[in-house]
């Protein structure tokens, strides 16, 4: 899911840093010390245009800080290539990381931004060989690249696809790995995890992430959390104070009603899990 900034509204924290990284983050980062969640994710998880996304949701229901890391329109490669979120990441008591789609990863095809990760910088010769009628020079973002690729030839896109879901598997497995444990992997999509070899919809996010895939990565977390959402249409944001461009860039967004159902689902396995270790000879 992507969106161009154009402003905030005032209920909006600013984004926050974190140590030397130009990452733009939801927050607060603030000291990191003590017992807190580390949040990882996208655009979802940032919870733009929500005053309370899931991460603060879930401050209140378990009585642990939540630092939510994540980043507008971030893919794999955000985190992986930012050190002071896996230190981070590896200092928290729990973390929770956003199943996030294959598309917006710099890969053999082509190349991303390495923060802005939705959007595309180059294409490889290799995708230019594949392709060799696409002026590349047309395009700024990842999904519009993939949408019109898959448009000009569904069976060399099908080429395409199969290295992001590769790249996508080998990275997750990497970031997961990376960060410590425990970790629980959190999918929050409006739809079921189409099965492997599906008609690929790039109308849909996590984007070219199918069930296999994700059957792939789950051994490397502690829990995996599947959340239906609503449908953005079916859970209309709070308009109040933001402009007309804002309002029509929220309508596609998940809202309030999508993050109390992620907070409720999570809130009883990051108790279990946030429950310290029972000690030999004390009593369960």
């Amino acid at each position: 899911m992507s969106f161009q900034e154009k402003g905030r509204p005032a209920a909006e924290p600013a984004p926050c840093r974190l140590g030397t990284s130009r990452l733009l983050f939801r927050g607060p980062v603030g000291p990191l010390t003590g017992r807190y969640v580390a949040f990882l994710g996208g655009t979802e998880s940032y919870g733009r245009f929500v005053d309370r996304p899931y991460p603060d949701r879930l401050q209140t229901l378990t009585g642990v800080r939540s630092v939510n890391f994540a980043c507008l329109n971030a893919g794999v490669d955000a985190f992986l290539n930012t050190e002071e979120v896996i230190q981070a990441s590896r200092g928290a008591t729990l973390r929770v990381v956003q199943v996030l789609g294959a598309q917006n990863m710099t890969n053999r095809y082509y190349s991303v931004h390495p923060r802005r990760n939705d959007r595309f910088l180059r294409a490889s010769p290799s995708l230019k060989s594949l392709f060799g009628e696409v002026d590349f020079t047309t395009f700024n973002f990842t999904r519009h690249m993939l949408a019109t690729l898959r448009d000009v030839s569904p069976e060399r896109f099908a080429i395409l696809a199969e290295t992001l879901k590769l790249s996508w598997i080998s990275r997750m497995r990497q970031l997961l790995s990376s960060v410590g444990g425990p970790v629980v992997l959190l999918r929050m999509a409006d739809h079921a995890p189409p099965p492997a070899g599906a008609e690929p919809r790039l109308d849909r996010d996590p984007l070219l992430v199918d069930a296999e895939m994700i059957a792939a990565v789950v051994p490397f977390a502690t829990v995996h959390v599947d959340v239906r959402i609503p449908l953005a249409s079916e859970d209309p944001p709070d308009a109040r104070g933001l402009s007309p461009y804002q309002a029509a860039a929220a309508a596609e967004m998940p809202g309030p009603r999508a993050h109390v159902a992620v907070a409720e689902a999570l809130a009883p396995v990051l108790r279990d899990l946030l429950q310290p270790a029972v000690r030999p000879g004390r009593p369960s």
